[in-house]
């Protein structure tokens, strides 16, 4: 039987998938060839088939104490789930060191990789990937295996040493193995290609990948989802964005994680293809997968450069309400200026008079002012001009005092509204700023004339309201 024992992945390979180790329980001569040996067809090239060696007399009972029906390992493998099974692996341990120091019990050099084969799995069995490995070690290089056996206990010598982070060795016997063989499985062709990765080997990592790839496809399976991922990694490396875009549109189409819309988004962003990137985001967004502050930011900006403010400020707001997005003057003045250019002016008033609790500046009572002005609520919008003014660091100055002079006409106060668009003038730093409050000041001008005129001759007009 098969016991997976350890998962142990390769460190530092990005959109890596751990490396699973698998040996099989060694209850024969041939037990760690079991699967060669139900195969009728073979699976390597140019393996010579030789008479089988067989274990003596002497030698085969010696194994059959350690991996035999009763054996420290058996029992082993029979113990419920739970148990330590420590003791009956250092048992065996033990048995196994006193048959390699007899010369009488398994002296050939076959019966001495049968020694070996178990021994490596009982080092396996108590988590010494080392010890295990310095025994597959002996197997390989000792004339007494057969080829075929020799060759499975490379495979599994390599992912030792992988486990080990000796990554030179375990390409080594990866490509050994891998060219002996008539075929390459996905696993075995990822771990290469990851390998290679560690290694710097970045163009035999891509040529893996691209091989795993299309042997998959060939056979009419989908591709590991790490084939395609580090795939990405080796053509983003080498600046080659349509393939790693290709790459990530196949992964959010196969394997639809949310890291993989959002690595796609960044590409396409990355491209200028603004639309498309706003479209992976949304999908992440409606989903709820968008959870840090930055994200949801982000997502806000690109509506907001997409011409889409009402989005913008629903994203903003929602940030918010579900304390993903902090409650500060920063981010209440970009959900009233998201108002604002949505034309939801009641809602960017409110959402600058909470920005002016966490600071009250004059720049925020200047947007307080202008949206006063803009609902028609002259006495609140001159007000706020007034306390911009008074706080100052206002962005334009003359900005202000342009609400101020227009809160001031529209409540007939023609004289101050002259004064406020003066004072416009002269804080406005190009001529087109200048430009816009004369035309009012001659307006104004005339229009306080008029109604003076009016008065002169018994007209009930209006009055300054300040």
């Amino acid at each position: 039987m098969t016991r997976t024992l350890k998962s142990l992945g390769l460190a530092g390979i990005v959109f890596l998938l751990p490396l699973l180790i698998s040996v099989v329980y060694p209850t024969s001569d041939h037990a760690f060839s079991a699967n060669a040996a139900e195969k009728k067809e073979p699976k390597y090239k140019d393996v010579k088939t030789r008479k089988r060696a067989s274990v003596g007399k002497t030698c085969s009972k010696a194994l059959d104490r350690v991996r035999g029906e009763k054996s420290p390992i058996a029992e082993a493998g029979d113990a419920e789930e739970g148990v330590d099974v420590t003791p009956f692996f250092l048992e065996a341990k033990e048995m196994l060191e006193d048959i390699e120091k007899s010369s009488k019990k398994c002296s050939s050099a076959y019966e001495e990789t049968q020694v070996w084969s178990t021994m490596g799995y009982v080092y396996f069995a108590l988590d010494d990937i080392p010890g295990a490995a310095i025994y597959y070690r002996k197997i390989v290089d000792s004339d007494g295996a057969e080829p075929e056996f020799r060759l499975d206990t490379r495979l599994t010598l390599g992912q030792f040493y992988a486990a080990m982070e000796k990554y030179e060795m375990a390409i080594e016997q990866y490509e050994i193995w891998a060219e002996a063989a008539f075929v390459v499985g996905a696993q075995e062709r990822l771990t290469m290609a990851q390998l290679y990765y560690q290694l710097e080997r970045k163009d035999d990592s891509l040529r893996s990948v691209k091989l795993g790839i299309s042997e998959a496809e060939a056979k009419g399976i989908l591709p590991k989802e790490s084939f395609w991922a580090l795939g990405t990694a080796l053509y983003n490396e080498k600046n080659q964005m349509d393939k790693v875009i290709d790459y990530l549109e196949k992964l959010v189409t196969h394997y639809p994680k949310w890291k993989y819309w959002k690595q796609l988004g960044g590409m396409f962003g990355a491209q200028e293809r603004m639309t498309d990137q706003l479209v992976a985001y949304e999908v992440i967004y409606l989903n709820g997968e968008l959870t840090k502050e930055s994200d949801v930011l982000a997502m806000a900006y690109m509506y907001l450069g997409a011409e889409v403010p009402y989005r913008a400020a629903k994203i903003i707001e929602k940030g918010i309400k579900d304390k993903i997005v902090e409650k500060n003057f920063k981010h209440y003045d970009l959900l009233g200026k998201s108002w604002f250019l949505a034309q939801h002016i009641p809602q960017a008033l409110s959402s600058y008079e909470t920005a002016s609790k966490y600071s009250d500046n004059g720049e925020i009572q200047y947007l307080i002012g202008s949206t006063y002005l803009d609902l028609g609520q002259d006495m609140m919008a001159y007000k706020a001009s007034l306390k911009a003014e008074k706080k100052g660091g206002i962005k334009k100055p003359n900005a202000n005092y342009a609400t101020m002079g227009n809160a001031l006409l529209n409540m007939h106060c023609y004289k101050d509204a002259v004064k406020a668009f003066n004072k416009a003038i002269k804080s406005a730093k190009t001529k087109r700023d200048k430009r816009y409050p004369a035309q009012w000041i001659k307006f104004a001008n005339y229009e306080g004339d008029r109604m003076q005129r009016l008065r002169d001759v018994g007209a009930k007009v209006p009055s300054c309201a300040v």
